[in-house]
């Protein structure tokens, strides 16, 4: 939990819920990385020490003789609670992957496709998936676009709608470019969308599910970070009012998107919808995961507490896990 990412502190709240919901039935470790990228791991063996147990031994980057990967492979399975660059795009990936332990959620390239907002449009679009329009600025190139206004400026990649800014007109497209550049080397330039915005969760593996779609109101002109994460900052209606083959097609469309981009474990699938068109915007291979977050809410609606939503996840991570050793290397 928590991790080098502007979105340190919401992962440390997802991270506290999911130790709570499974300290009475799974022996667990915390494992905090630090904003400045040190892991803080535990001096005591995995079922010698209790959630929360902060004595720091090793520390990345570290010497080739650390014992990371072994204190790692000591547990049975690793459940990554981190949000955005550092953790959900596919670099913890690698490394459990090279300390052989099971793992919560997508692997390396569903996790890394999935966080570039630019390429993950690109696999979707092939696949005849509809996806928002966006252009993809580099630094260097011209600060333009072919949308009229107003539209969304936002960073490749990284998540919370850190370093987002919904521009009105032309006057406010270069400060909002130069903001979403403090965050990535690529920013995208997005056309609004004057419809409603939809979240679907999807869970699974090779066979995976949809839950009931939510509608999200914020509170805000945009959805933004405060409408987020605030009390109060938005509402989740669930169902959306919405007919139903529209709500059908949304269930649809995110688990076609979770299957386009390999993913596995779990996903938080964004669309916008505008009349009848509805449109994939961005997916979440490792959303905000507190008991009331959206993701959890909308399994919750489809009849999946978020006790037994773990309990699933932690399953799917052992079966991939196990999948993947009747493979020759």
């Amino acid at each position: 939990m928590g991790g080098r990412s502007s979105e340190h502190d919401v992962s440390l709240a997802s991270a506290h819920s999911v130790i709570e919901a499974l300290q009475d039935r799974y022996d667990t470790v915390a494992i905090e990385i630090g904003r400045d990228g040190r892991w803080t791991l535990p001096a005591a063996a995995p079922h010698e020490l209790k959630a929360g147990g902060d004595r720091p031994v090793e520390t990345l980057p570290v010497p080739a003789e650390s014992s990371v990967p072994t204190t790692l492979a000591e547990v049975d399975v690793v459940f990554p609670v981190l949000h955005g660059p550092f953790g959900e795009d596919g670099t913890v990936q690698g490394l459990l992957e090279l300390a052989g332990v099971p793992y919560v959620g997508s692997g390396v390239l569903a996790s890394a496709l999935c966080m570039d907002k630019d390429v993950f449009k690109a696999v979707l679009r092939d696949r005849g998936i509809p996806v928002t329009q966006s252009i993809t600025l580099r630094d260097g190139d011209p600060v333009e676009h072919p949308f009229p206004y107003p539209v969304f400026v936002k960073p490749a990649r990284l998540g919370s709608s850190v370093g987002i800014s919904k521009v009105h007109d032309e006057n406010e497209l270069e400060p909002a470019v130069a903001l979403a550049f403090r965050h990535d080397e690529k920013v995208l330039v997005e056309e609004f969308v004057d419809g409603i915005e939809v979240e679907c969760s999807v869970l699974g593996n090779r066979d995976p599910i949809a839950s009931q779609p939510g509608q999200i109101v914020a509170h805000a002109e945009w959805y933004d970070f405060s409408a987020k994460y605030d009390e109060g900052g938005m509402e989740l209606i669930v169902p959306p009012p919405l007919p139903e083959e529209t709500v059908e097609l949304v269930r649809r469309l995110a688990v076609e998107a979770f299957v386009a981009g390999e993913c596995e474990g779990m996903a938080r699938v964004d669309f916008f919808v505008r009349g009848d068109e509805v449109l994939v915007n961005e997916l979440n291979t490792i959303p905000g995961f507190t008991s009331t977050s959206v993701y959890a809410k909308l399994f919750a609606a489809s009849g999946i507490s978020y006790p037994e939503m773990l309990d699933r996840l932690i399953a799917l991570a052992l079966e991939r896990h196990a999948r993947q050793q009747r493979y020759a290397y």
